[in-house]
């Protein structure tokens, strides 16, 4: 299998799918339209082959492994692309909520890394997101190692990056949990974090953009988010400081 640190992750978190609902296909579909050249055809077998889906869409349209959808794949193993989605149970989720998670992975090549905002601008708006980001597997680790969800892990957070409760405790699925290289942000969640605020976000607005449903894409660093370089170390850090809201941070 190729290096998962060379990969990057992209996680959208969305009201949890209901009845025949379209938003799996709607979520393929973006991501194929997204990403040049893309086809997500293929399930991967337990072995670690690819198969291929004749009648992909009905397949995902109908089958609801875990309260989400299948894992497809675009068959290529030197430049994996993959997506999935499950559903995280109520008593786990912010406002105690049920929520459809939406995974997928894509490789850090050129191709992947310019692509990957619109890709997740695409899941996301298809999914009806609230939130989501994309960031290197490796930056992605560290920004896990922030959330504390038991009382005695007291360990610190690495890199002087601040505490974030676990989802369960955050009071509303809104809030979005952490930030990433790229942050997707509904209307409602932006409302909620107070972006953008013209006299404040002025650089983040310089790496910002609008989608069709008022949300907003925002870009933390020009390139991939390496949290070795300490300028994109700093980023994240005053990002946080920004939003305290981020994480359930804020004190009421």
């Amino acid at each position: 299998m190729t290096d998962k640190r060379k990969k990057m992750t992209l996680i959208v978190y969305a009201p949890a799918l209901v009845g025949a609902d379209g938003r799996p296909v709607a979520v393929v579909h973006g991501m194929e339209r997204a990403f040049p050249g893309l086809r997500l055809g293929w399930r991967i077998s337990e072995t670690g082959q690819f198969i291929p889906l004749p009648q992909r869409d009905a397949t995902v349209a109908q089958e609801r492994p875990n309260g989400g959808f299948p894992l497809l794949s675009n068959g290529n193993e030197s430049a994996l692309v993959t997506v999935t989605g499950w559903e995280s149970p109520a008593g786990i989720s912010p406002g105690g909520q049920a929520q459809l998670e939406v995974h997928a992975r894509l490789p850090l090549t050129p191709e992947a890394i310019a692509a990957a905002a619109d890709v997740l601008e695409a899941v996301a708006e298809a999914a009806r997101a609230y939130w989501g980001h994309a960031t290197p597997f490796r930056a992605s680790v560290d920004i896990a190692r922030q959330t504390k969800n038991r009382p005695d892990d007291l360990e610190p957070p690495p890199r002087g990056l601040p505490v974030i409760k676990s989802p369960g405790a955050i009071r509303s699925p809104e809030i979005p949990h952490r930030l990433g290289w790229l942050n997707y942000w509904s209307a409602a969640a932006a409302q909620a974090i107070g972006f953008p605020d013209p006299a404040r976000d002025a650089d983040l607005l310089s790496r910002a953009r609008r989608t069709a449903t008022d949300g907003w894409v925002v870009q933390l660093t020009e390139v991939p988010l390496d949290l070795d370089n300490p300028a994109h170390l700093d980023a994240l850090k005053r990002a946080y400081e920004r939003f305290p809201e981020i994480g359930g941070r804020s004190i009421p």
